[in-house]
């Protein structure tokens, strides 16, 4: 229930969400990859709900204060957020900057403006995509992760199997067809989760979650010359500049081992 219910229910939600605001906007194919901003909206929302019912649904089937499914066995730590979403988005803007530089036909980047509907999409943003990723990692990170690993007793056969159940989730249910953007969703959720596992709390996946999805969502946004962007995933949409967002999760994961191991040597 916990890995399969929440992602069914999160596509069913966007689903309805697109074909609400197609209805809205007077769109003939509410379907399409241009992310309008109701549309961004309605996909955020949705991811919002259904964090919150997959912490739901594992706190009830578990027997769990939904708490330790934040962090375990120590408490929440705002400091660790903060100091990792300051270094996340550190390595998010490098990594970005160095796909401009070396690859920038690889976003679909088309040019630089500012219109109504930019505002409104940097707006939309800043204050419902920090919850969006919060959303994600309670989905996969909080509560598959685990769901996957309590399959099997033994600790890091556990661990290996909650990852690898959780990431290929994850990565299906992004909905790419294109072997480099799958590979990349796949590599993101694992390196978010040995995040979650290396601090024993979702802080540091958190925190780079926001600051990847909020840094991309603007420069997108800025870079669509006025107009709404597009989220194409289908095949032949990726190529090797993945390699470079991946270097940046490698960097994190580094990060977050030398701060962990630090934090565990002062005590």
């Amino acid at each position: 229930m916990v890995i399969l219910v929440p992602p069914v229910v999160l596509l069913v939600l966007q689903i309805l969400g697109y074909q609400l605001v197609g209805v809205i906007e007077g769109s003939d194919d509410p379907m399409a990859p241009t992310m309008t901003p109701l549309k961004f909206l309605a996909v955020n929302l949705a991811t919002i709900a259904t964090g919150v019912l997959a912490i739901l649904i594992l706190t009830w089937l578990a027997k769990v204060p939904w708490r330790r499914l934040i962090s375990s066995p120590r408490p929440f730590d705002p400091h660790r957020l903060t100091h990792y979403l300051l270094s996340a988005a550190l390595l998010v803007a490098a990594g970005i900057g160095v796909v401009a530089l070396v690859a920038p036909d690889s976003p679909g980047w088309i040019a630089f403006g500012v219109s109504g509907t930019t505002i409104i999409m940097l707006v939309l943003t800043l204050l419902t995509t920090p919850l969006q990723a919060l959303g994600e990692e309670l989905i996969f990170r909080s509560a598959a992760l685990p769901a996957a690993a309590s399959w099997v007793r033994t600790v890091r056969p556990a661990l290996v199997l909650g990852l690898i159940v959780s990431s290929l989730t994850f990565a299906l249910l992004h909905g790419s067809t294109d072997p480099w953007l799958f590979g990349y969703y796949a590599f993101i959720s694992a390196s978010t989760g040995l995040m979650a596992i290396m601090s024993r709390g979702i802080e540091a996946p958190v925190a780079f979650h926001v600051a990847n999805n909020v840094l991309f969502t603007t420069v997108n946004t800025l870079m669509s010359d006025g107009e709404p962007f597009s989220i194409d995933r289908s095949s032949d949409t990726g190529d090797a500049a993945v390699l470079i967002l991946g270097a940046v999760n490698i960097a994190m994961l580094v990060l977050v081992w030398l701060r962990e191991r630090g934090i565990r040597a002062t005590r």
